[in-house]
């Protein structure tokens, strides 16, 4: 009997766990409604600010260009790396993670890499090997442009300070529910646009006002606060979709544990009924006899 009472136990245990997953699975679905109407009306906004900017940086002269625009040799990398405050999300953060040292490894190597981490999970993990510099949680407590604004113009500083010579952000894009894509973009130094031949012989048929230098200057720091602001959204949606994902896939594993474990309990009770009967029927005849 000891062990029927140790399979319920486990069954009850299971169905508390099953309920639990279900729950969670069903607010990340909520969430994720709100987080990926968010960034699906962001990313056309962002994208065309982002090539906007690349096509004038084109046709800028080396010398008039934007201190964000400057080629340095590449000897200092600061990575930011995106991930989430909390876990049960599947390989969301690991994913980030592994592509974090992957890129030291292959893109990197030689180089003085630094690390700023937006999100608990990811600190937790990479400031036991490399060197986190600074490391922000509150950030998906209250993910506002403003919020995020301070930390774009944080690394534009490092940036333009020299502290840095390249730039990256690594974080979940969002491509659907069950799907997160690992991004890993450039942030600063702006790359420009590949000057084409067409683009040459048609630029003399637009008027800047102001001056185009100008208009690069005031579109630099609200493009570069955009693509950051960009990429949190895109984590979040993300890391909802991952977090349904894979309570979903829980709450269906222990449904089917729990469907063994009724099924294994059934056989042990009838084995134990039968051996009871049996005992019963021996004691009968002995009695008789």
């Amino acid at each position: 009997m000891a062990n029927l009472k140790e399979i319920r136990n486990r069954i009850s245990s299971v169905g508390s766990t099953m309920q639990i997953t279900s729950a969670m699975k069903m607010v990340s679905a909520a969430k994720l409604k709100k987080a990926q109407d968010a960034i699906t009306a962001m990313r056309p906004y962002s994208e065309t600010l982002t090539t906007l900017l690349q096509n004038l940086s084109a046709t800028l002269d080396s010398d008039s260009g934007s201190k964000f625009s400057v080629q340095r040799e590449v000897k200092n990398v600061l990575v930011v790396a995106i991930t989430s405050n909390r876990g049960l999300a599947g390989a969301f953060n690991s994913n980030v993670v592994k592509e974090c040292k992957k890129s030291i490894a292959e893109n990197y190597a030689g180089k003085n890499v630094h690390f700023v981490t937006l999100g608990k999970k990811g600190n937790d993990i990479l400031k036991k090997t490399e060197k986190v510099i600074e490391n922000n949680n509150a950030i998906f407590d209250d993910l506002t442009f403003d919020n995020n604004a301070a930390i774009a113009q944080r690394l534009m500083d490092l940036y333009a300070e020299a502290h840095y010579d390249k730039i990256v952000i690594i974080y979940n894009k969002f491509k659907n529910a069950a799907t997160q894509l690992v991004m890993h973009e450039q942030f600063l130094p702006i790359v420009a646009a590949e000057k084409k031949q067409e683009d040459k012989a048609t630029s003399a048929d637009f008027i800047f006002e102001p001056s185009k230098e100008e208009i690069v200057e005031e579109l630099i720091p609200k493009s570069l606060k955009t693509q950051l602001f960009k990429a949190l959204r895109d984590s979040v949606a993300s890391e909802h979709g991952a977090r349904m994902t894979a309570m979903h896939k829980a709450t269906d594993n222990a449904k089917e544990l729990k469907g063994n474990l009724t099924l294994e309990y059934n056989k042990a009770r009838q084995a134990a009924i039968t051996n009871e009967i049996l005992e019963i029927v021996g004691g009968a005849e002995a009695l008789a006899g």
